[in-house]
C-alpha cells in the first residue's frame, strides 16, 4: 500500500481504541505517523500507560492543552493544518467524536484530504451533548465509515450515508480481548487495596453532565453510597482531574463507602474491571469494555450512543437520583450475564484490508 497515513489523536480512549490499529500498520509496514493533539497530554503521555500499549512516542505533539471547546478545536485545526501541509498525507485517520477528532477532520477536508471514520455511526441522538455534535460533523466529512455494530450502520443509511459504510467491529475488542490476560498477570492493584474479587464495586465518573453540576454530582455520590450500604461493600472510584478539581469547589460529602484512588494506567483498569462485581460509569468506552468483560454496567447518565448494550443486556441507564442508581444495580446485579460480544474479533486486520483494498 503506496500511501501515507496520519493517525490523529489526543485523549486516553482514543489511542487505546487506536493502538491495535497502530500495531496492525506496523505489522504491514503501512505508512504512517501519529499526531497527539495534546487535548488530555498528562492522562495520555503517561510512561506506564504507553508502555501498557507498547507504542512508541507519537512524532508530533501538538502540546494544545485544555480550555473551552471552541478554543481547543481551534487551536488544533490551525496545528493539524501546518503538519498536514507539511507531511502531505494520502489519508487522515480520526477516532468517533472527541475535540481532535473534528479539528482533524475539518482541517484535512478544508485541504482535500479524505478522512477515515474509525468509530462511525454513533448517536445518542442529544446535541446537548458536545461529542454528538462532533460526530454528525465528522460522520458528514468522512470519505470512508467504519461502523462498529449494524446499528451504526443503520443509523449512517437514515442519513443517507451508505456507499462508504463498511461493518467492522470495534477496535476496543482487540485491545480488551489482547490486554485482559497481561492485566491480570501483571496488576497488583486490588491486591494493593486488599479487594477479594467480586467483592467490591468500580465507578468512574467524568462526564460534564454528571460533575459540572453540583447537584448531579452529589446525587451520584449519595447513590453510590447507597449500593456500598445495600451490599456492604467498597465502591473504588479512580477520581478524574476534572472530577476531583467539582469535587473540592462545591465541597461536596464522599459517603464512607466510596473509596476514591488515583487514576489508573490501563492494565489496573483492566483487572479491576474484570474481578468487579458490577462496573458503575458515565464512559461511553467502559460501556464497551464491560460488555466485552462480562461485567454488568450501570451507566450514570440518561442516554448513551452505546445503545446496543442497553438492547444485550450488559447494560443500563440509570441518571443521577441515587435511589434509582440503587435500583438499577440491584436489576443488574441479578440478571444473567449471558450476553456476547458485539463488537468483534480481528477488528484492525480487518480495517486494513478494507482499506487496502479500497485506497
Amino acid at each position: 500500500m503506496a500511501k501515507k497515513f496520519a493517525l490523529i489523536f489526543g485523549t486516553r480512549p482514543e489511542i487505546i481504541k487506536m493502538a491495535p490499529f497502530i500495531h496492525t500498520a506496523k505489522e504491514r509496514a503501512v505508512d504512517f505517523f501519529i499526531i497527539h493533539t495534546g487535548q488530555h497530554y498528562s492522562e495520555i503521555m503517561d510512561k506506564i500507560f504507553w508502555e501498557n500499549l507498547e507504542l512508541e512516542d507519537p512524532k508530533y505533539n501538538l502540546g494544545v492543552g485544555s480550555g473551552t471547546h471552541a478554543e481547543q478545536v481551534g487551536k488544533m485545526m490551525i496545528e493539524v493544518e501546518k503538519v498536514l501541509v507539511k507531511e502531505k498525507p494520502d489519508y487522515i485517520c480520526v477516532y468517533a467524536d472527541l475535540n481532535s477528532s473534528i479539528a482533524g477532520a475539518l482541517a484535512a477536508s478544508k485541504l482535500g484530504i479524505p478522512i477515515i471514520q474509525l468509530e462511525a455511526g454513533l448517536r445518542s441522538f442529544d446535541k446537548g451533548m458536545p461529542e454528538e455534535v462532533n460526530r454528525l460533523v465528522v460522520d458528514r466529512l468522512a470519505d470512508f465509515h467504519f461502523a462498529p455494530t449494524p446499528l451504526q450502520v443503520e443509523h449512517l443509511k437514515k442519513e443517507g450515508i451508505v456507499d462508504t459504510v463498511h461493518l467492522a467491529g470495534n477496535l476496543i475488542s482487540d485491545i480488551v480481548q489482547e490486554n485482559i490476560p497481561k492485566a491480570l498477570e501483571k496488576s497488583n492493584k486490588r491486591e494493593e487495596l486488599g479487594l477479594e474479587p467480586q467483592k467490591y464495586f468500580l465507578s468512574t465518573v467524568h462526564r460534564p453532565a454528571g460533575v459540572d453540576s453540583k447537584e448531579n454530582f452529589q446525587n451520584i455520590l449519595n447513590g453510590l453510597g447507597k449500593v456500598s450500604d445495600e451490599y456492604k461493600l467498597p465502591v473504588i472510584y479512580p477520581i478524574h482531574p476534572r472530577s476531583r478539581k467539582n469535587l473540592d469547589k462545591y465541597s461536596l460529602t464522599v459517603p464512607s463507602g466510596i473509596k476514591l484512588i488515583e487514576p489508573l494506567n490501563y492494565f489496573d483498569f483492566l483487572a479491576l474491571a474484570k474481578e468487579a462485581k458490577l462496573i458503575l460509569s458515565d464512559s461511553g468506552g467502559i460501556q464497551e469494555e464491560a460488555a466485552i468483560l462480562g461485567v454488568p454496567l450501570v451507566t450514570l447518565r440518561e442516554n448513551t450512543e452505546r445503545q446496543e448494550t442497553i438492547t444485550m443486556g450488559s447494560n443500563v441507564l440509570a441518571g443521577f437520583d441515587s435511589d434509582i442508581i440503587l435500583q438499577k444495580v440491584k436489576e443488574m446485579e441479578k440478571s444473567p450475564r449471558n450476553w456476547k460480544n458485539p463488537y468483534g474479533e480481528n477488528v484492525a486486520n480487518k480495517m486494513w484490508d478494507i482499506l487496502e483494498s479500497n485506497t
